[in-house]
């Protein structure tokens, strides 16, 4: 199981927010690069990278931040936010990063995850946010009448490598993630799951490293590093 530190860019600062609110941001570090340094060298062999201002404004807002963070982590980088046209998607596969993460154009233009997630198979995630069951969008400021499932059973056949599912209600309040639904929807598709939001420690890690066998490829953990409540390292020793 695949452990992802997160990285989540706000003005070019290294924040976590609560329940996805822009309003309610906590600064953790003022170089994105040097954070992603001190995660390799924790061990981490993936990053997870959100331009928050990106997911809102529809289009890369922390482009030299997210550049950084390329350029000064070894291993591989996985990048979400705003990212909704090809041209992005081909530049950032360009600059070195290894998977691209679609929210928001998987509900409102689902033939360009398609087409995209063909051309690159395995570097494409399509991003299930869930608010109540129901997939969120435009960084979570939007709630559609579409279930989670339903979503992710449109993309099987698409060549993504996998699904990002984040329970918005938890994510950056240390509730713990949520197992139950995370399960049922790897049971509900094919396509492996990440799970996000809430991770408070140790025990999330465990209880989702008993599940994985039946799809559950990793867990982003975010604040629960940044506050001390999870060692990176020992979240990496449990999840190999």
């Amino acid at each position: 199981m695949i452990i992802f530190p997160a990285i989540d860019l706000k003005g070019g600062q290294v924040v976590r927010l609560a329940e996805g609110d822009m309003a309610r941001a906590t600064v953790y570090a003022d170089d994105p690069a040097a954070q992603a340094r001190a995660f390799a060298q924790s061990g981490a062999e993936w990053l997870h990278v959100v331009d928050l201002d990106g997911a809102f404004a529809g289009e890369g807002r922390n482009v030299a931040a997210v550049e950084a963070i390329v350029a000064a982590f070894p291993g591989k980088v996985q990048l979400g936010g705003g990212i909704r046209s090809r041209d992005s998607i081909e530049r950032w596969l360009a600059l070195g990063v290894e998977r691209i993460v679609m929210g928001t154009a998987a509900l409102d233009a689902p033939e360009l995850v398609r087409t995209s997630a063909s051309a690159h198979p395995g570097r494409v995630v399509v991003a299930v946010d869930a608010k109540g069951g129901l997939v969120a969008t435009r960084g979570w400021a939007d709630v559609s009448t579409l279930a989670v499932a339903d979503l992710a059973r449109r993309f099987e056949d698409a060549g993504v490598a996998a699904l990002l599912f984040t329970d918005v209600g938890r994510d950056g309040l240390l509730k713990g993630v949520n197992l139950e639904a995370t399960v049922e929807l790897a049971k509900a598709t094919t396509l492996p799951v990440i799970a996000s939001g809430g991770v408070a420690g140790i025990g999330d890690i465990e209880a989702l490293k008993a599940q994985a066998h039946l799809g559950i490829e990793g867990v982003i953990c975010g604040r629960a590093i940044y506050d001390g409540r999870l060692a990176l390292e020992d979240a990496l020793r449990l999840a190999a």
